[in-house]
Parts: structure tokens; C-alpha cells; sequence
């Protein structure tokens, strides 16, 4: 298990700024203790709980794993936690949005993998430097349990072509690969432990494995932008105010919700998914219908 990053006051400094440029990636950051992760676990299986057999309308799947933000208050708690937050505002500055904030969940003994990609390849948003993904470890996320593998400086390519596979094992919305080979010893493992948070570049290439560990693999994605960035494709596009200030009005600000899937909420998060799902699924078969991110946990 590799040591904390150095943070000081939360910060990540210059160097390791300076790492995450260069590599494209910077892991693992200390973000919650062991405890309070633990916490966010349970009142997440909590919820799942509750709410599986609700009558929802949409699976709750589709929920955690696409804007969870919008519907589920712990969502946007930890997605704005002052200290994700602190170490996000070295990367990008002090302006920032939560674009989108989703459940991924792989099942103990399961197969089901995630291939090689580029997160940018499909949003719409452009081969821009002013998004990251926050990758926050809930259960350990280990080479037994398909961690992340990040392909080392990819993300100095512009945006690569992918084909689109829809395998059902594939957790990605359209079974997405980027058309490259990414040799083995350009792969770097991603272990991160409950509490700890990776970053990665919108176009680092990377992709998990199935989980073949006893535990649920879970963590809290996070996609945030500065307010600068700006959908290129879509008509409308959607963020949460984090931190700072947004006067650009690139997006439609999302607020924080009150309580687990209100209606308003839920009437919010449909026309969001609508919306995004047009870009998302542009040029398939299905032209925006679906789970825009993934098929199931």
C-alpha cells in the first residue's frame, strides 16, 4: 500500500501539481479518514436499502450511477467536501463545479470490467485541461478488486478514436475502447484504500478488471470544471457550484437536493439525463436513449 501524498494544509503545492501535469494522474491523496469513509459506505448501503424496491421512475441503478448529485444529498456532500475540494483547487483553481458525481460499484466475484478510454471522448466538452476526475475509495480498490490502470502521460494526446462495443460486461455506457495499444509496462496500478482519492486528466487513457476480491468495490466518481469549460455540443449543460464563483454562465447551476429523490429533484434529474443523453449517445443506434454511463453497478 503506497504512503499518503505529502498535502500540506490540504494543499497539494506545487510539485505534486506539477506530478499530475506531467503523468497525467496523482494518487493516492488522503481525503476522509477511515471512519468518516466508512460512514459515507454505510449511508450509502443504507440508502440502497431503503430505496431498491421504491417505486422510482427509473431503476436505482441508474441513479447512483448516473448525476447522483441531483437526487442523493451524500452524493453531494462528499463530492463538495472541503478537503476533495482543497486538493481539486490545486489542480484547477479556485472556481469549481461539479459537472457530474456517480456510483461505481463493482460486485464481489464479478467480471464486469471498464476498457481502455478517454473520459472526454463523449461529452461534448472538448479535449479540454480544465476538468478532473476525482476517484474517492469507499472499500479498498485493489488489483484483485479492478482498480483503475492509467496509462502514464496519455493524456498529452489529443482526443483518440474509440469503437464502440456495448459488451455487457462493460460498465461504460457504449462498451467504449480507445483504438491504441497501451502496452503493460505503460500501465500503472491504482490501489487506493478507503478515505484515499485518486485525480486523473480527462484524457488519461485508462480501464479497470473485473473484481475477483470478496468486497464490493466502490468509490464515488467525480467529474469537476472550471467555469470556463463549455459544452460544444449539446444545447444546454448542467453543474453544481462547488466552490468560488461561476459568472460565465456556461451552465445551468444544479442545487444541492434537501432530501433522497425528491420530486423536484427527480423532475430536475430527467431533464439533465435528457440532455446529456444526447450528447453522450450521439451517432449510435439509439440516439440518446439509456443509461448514459453505464448499465447497471
Amino acid at each position: 500500500m503506497l504512503a499518503n501524498l505529502p498535502v500540506q494544509n490540504g494543499q497539494l503545492g506545487p510539485a505534486l501539481a506539477a506530478r499530475y501535469w506531467d503523468e497525467g494522474f496523482l494518487f493516492p491523496i488522503e481525503v476522509l479518514t477511515p471512519a468518516e469513509a466508512a460512514a459515507f459506505r454505510a449511508e450509502l448501503e443504507r440508502i440502497e436499502r431503503d430505496w431498491l424496491d421504491a417505486d422510482l421512475p427509473l431503476p436505482l441503478n441508474t441513479y447512483k450511477r448516473v448525476n447522483a448529485h441531483v437526487v442523493m444529498p451524500m452524493a453531494a456532500r462528499l463530492a463538495t467536501h472541503p478537503t476533495v475540494l482543497d486538493a481539486v483547487e490545486g489542480i484547477l483553481g479556485p472556481d469549481i463545479l461539479v459537472y457530474s458525481a456517480e456510483f461505481f460499484i463493482k460486485e464481489p466475484r464479478t467480471d464486469q470490467i471498464v476498457t481502455m478510454h478517454q473520459d472526454l471522448t463523449y461529452w461534448g466538452l472538448g479535449a479540454t485541461d480544465g476538468l478532473v476526475t476525482a476517484w474517492i475509495a469507499l472499500s479498498p480498490s485493489t488489483p484483485a478488486s479492478g482498480c483503475m490502470n492509467f496509462a502514464r502521460g496519455s493524456h498529452k494526446n489529443a482526443i483518440l478514436a474509440h469503437d464502440d462495443t456495448f459488451d455487457a460486461n462493460n460498465l461504460l455506457s457504449r462498451g467504449q475502447e480507445v483504438r491504441a495499444d497501451v502496452a503493460a509496462k505503460e500501465r500503472v496500478a491504482i490501489e487506493i484504500h478507503p478515505g484515499q482519492m485518486s485525480l486523473h486528466h480527462g484524457l488519461t487513457i485508462h480501464g479497470s478488471g473485473p473484481n475477483t476480491s470478496d468486497d464490493r468495490r466502490i468509490a464515488l466518481v467525480v467529474r469537476y470544471c472550471r467555469p470556463d469549460v463549455a459544452q460544444e455540443v449539446g444545447d444546454t449543460d448542467y453543474a453544481l457550484p462547488a466552490r468560488g464563483a461561476d459568472t460565465l454562465g456556461n451552465f445551468i447551476h444544479v442545487p444541492v437536493p434537501t432530501g433522497n429523490f425528491s420530486r423536484d429533484a427527480l423532475a430536475l434529474y430527467e431533464d439533465i439525463r435528457q440532455a446529456q443523453a444526447k450528447v453522450m449517445m450521439r451517432g449510435t443506434a439509439s440516439g440518446g436513449a439509456g443509461n448514459i454511463y453505464g448499465k447497471a453497478s
